[in-house]
């Protein structure tokens, strides 16, 4: 873009009326669209630095080349208006903000404050009366934990509503996996030494449980109990095992979270570690958008306040201490941020040495390996674009490639799907699908036909991008119903090509028909070309597919009565006592029909004629 939409924004007239107070700025474009928000101690300062010429990005100088309007809202302090940043950036996710993805809460381990407690899985709001470990990193997290803590100490997971209706035990009883509290299999003082023993393990003090285990295991064995000291020694093994594989900080250690941001050719990742107690609970991986030109000091200072303020701090809480692997401007405001939040002392620390710094080393080691795997699969992607602009020698390389598939059984239910990749791979937010109605079951040529002509119409009507390649999922006839619909509607510059099954239809030597071309292409079965068609095409194939199940299921579920205008859910219900159910009403002739109440003769020749229509 030009220089032009600056010149129209008067920054130096703005710039003279701006106050030198703390708050925050948006910038609008010539739609009145937010493209960027921050925060500043001081605004008018701050602003003033993007329209100074000195080491301003290439990022930044397109951004303000944008501007045509700025906003101010001006705080007390400079702690409301990094939460105020922060709600705006959440609310209109700016084009050059750096943005986290993730909007998921969190999973626990819940302790039930029951006689005979449960130990149980739960996310989202934790109004349950009891205790709530975590948080973990994700379910599958919590799963594990769950099943290691029923080896350890069989403390009962079942729902309450399971365990007060249990007459004799259940399997997890047979299998040593509980202790049977249901049917009375162990008193309430015994039952709470288990749940104790596994509070203990949550809180990361397996070596007091193992002390407590050992002098338990040698009363037993000294009073001749051979086999519940048997019991403590497996119980001991087990913990021993678990001690070695995972690293533990220590006992009593405090709450951690700890953060390391790399960054690499524009793209940014971030590793956060959760600890809990001085127990390793797993770790999660973002990468952050927007992130070019960003460096990953910049990155960790844009990412902590998004990831923990705005939210409930029940869903993700803030723990005393994060370690992360930059220094961060500003630190000790986003500090005191977070503790008002956290409504407790919060430090953020960079320079670390013994075993966090062994933390933070872990955490940095897994965010480059992250990246390096993720930087690779986009070069990856980009190297089958760069191979199909050569294999179909084009002189641009592409940069949107569209397929087109149809699902039906048996003509039931049709669906056509439409996925989208980019030189980044799959754009899932470009997906659709699209229900087919009006053609005669099972012609996938009509079906095309009219997908493509309601994708394309959407295009012609402003709504996404064109694609450079056209993908269908068929040979010459499907290919044919996607010339007349881009001709029709006078879409031109898409190249359009039919991905057939060949002579013998096994899949991997599938023939590319171009439009307008009489000579198929096959491509080498090593070719990365023909890789990324394949992988394109049973992307569109899957995408078909669960729609088609999912539109069928609805369709089995439903009812031929609830489609018959005039007929509400009583005069349904009516009919289908009357009839004494829906086979009756379908073999019913309309005379029958009418002497229910309520019925006339117009709405029974109505309901005859949706269960006759295919006949004569």
């Amino acid at each position: 873009m030009s220089n032009e939409s600056s010149k129209t924004f008067d920054h130096k007239a703005f710039l003279a009326t701006l106050t030198t107070r703390p708050g925050v700025y948006r910038m609008l474009d010539a739609e009145g669209t937010i493209i960027y928000v921050g925060k500043a101690k001081n605004l008018r300062r701050r602003v003033s630095s993007y329209f100074s010429r000195h080491d301003n990005s290439p990022k930044t100088r397109v951004m303000v080349s944008q501007i045509q309007a700025i906003e101010v809202t001006v705080t007390n302090t400079e702690n409301e208006a990094l939460l105020l940043e922060n709600n705006l950036i959440k609310a209109h996710r700016p084009r050059y903000n750096i943005l986290l993805r993730d909007d998921k809460s969190y999973p626990y381990i819940y302790l039930s404050a029951d006689d005979f407690p449960r130990l149980g899985f739960q996310r989202g709001r934790r109004h349950k009366r009891g205790r709530y470990f975590g948080p973990f990193p994700s379910s599958p997290a919590v799963r594990e934990s769950l099943n290691l803590l029923q080896k350890l100490f069989p403390v009962r997971q079942c729902e309450d509503s399971f365990f007060r209706n249990r007459s004799r035990p259940c399997l997890q009883y047979q299998i040593k996996r509980c202790s049977a509290p249901c049917v009375g299999y162990i008193d309430k003082e015994n039952y709470q030494e288990d749940v104790r023993h596994a509070v203990m393990f949550l809180e990361g003090k397996n070596n007091a449980i193992i002390d407590e285990l050992v002098r338990r295991m040698e009363q037993a064995s000294a009073a001749l109990e051979f086999e519940l000291a048997a019991r403590y020694r497996d119980q001991i093994a087990t913990l021993r095992k678990v001690q070695e594989k995972q690293y533990v900080m220590g006992e009593g250690s405090a709450d951690l979270d700890v953060i390391a941001a790399v960054e690499q050719s524009g793209v940014g990742c971030v590793q956060v570690f959760f600890i809990r107690n001085g127990r390793n609970l797993g770790n999660k991986t973002y990468f952050p958008r927007h992130t070019a030109d960003s460096s990953a000091a910049e990155l960790l200072t844009a990412f902590l306040p998004q990831y923990y303020l705005g939210g409930s701090a029940q869903e993700r809480p803030i723990p005393s201490r994060i370690l992360v692997n930059q220094e961060l401007p500003e630190v000790e405001l986003l500090q005191g941020v977070l503790a008002e939040q956290a409504g407790k002392k919060v430090t953020i620390s960079a320079r670390l040495r013994g075993e966090r710094a062994r933390w933070l080393e872990l955490a940095t080691t897994n965010a480059q390996h992250a990246l390096a795997s993720h930087m690779a699969n986009k070069l990856n992607i980009m190297a089958r674009f760069e191979a199909l602009q050569e294999a179909l020698q084009l002189d641009d390389l592409p940069q949107r490639i569209e397929c087109f598939d149809i699902s039906h059984t048996m003509g039931e239910a049709t669906v056509a799907s439409c996925v989208v990749f980019d030189t980044n791979g799959p754009l899932k937010s470009d997906y659709r699908r699209f229900n087919i109605e009006g053609i005669t079951p099972g012609d996938d040529y009509a079906a095309m036909q009219q997908a493509l002509s309601r994708r394309f119409k959407r295009l012609k009507e402003g709504e996404g991008k064109y694609p450079d390649i056209l993908l269908i999922d068929g040979g010459k006839g499907q290919l044919r119903q996607a010339e007349q619909v881009l001709e029709e509607l006078q879409v031109i510059g898409v190249i359009m090509i039919g991905v057939a099954k060949g002579p013998s239809r096994k899949p991997g030597v599938e023939q590319l028909i171009l439009s307008g071309s009489d000579t198929p292409i096959i491509l080498p079965a090593d070719s990365p070309a023909r890789h990324l068609i394949q992988q394109v095409r049973d992307e569109a194939h899957r995408f078909a597919i669960t729609g088609h199940r999912q539109r069928r299921a609805k369709a089995r579920r439903s009812s031929p009565l609830e489609g018959i205008p005039g007929l509400g859910p009583k005069r349904r219900q009516q009919l289908l006592r009357q009839f004494g159910g829906l086979q009756e009403v379908a073999r019913a002739g309309v005379e029958e029909l009418c002497k229910v109440k309520g019925i006339s003769r117009q709405l029974a020749q109505g309901i005859y004629d949706a269960f006759h229509a295919d006949e004569g």
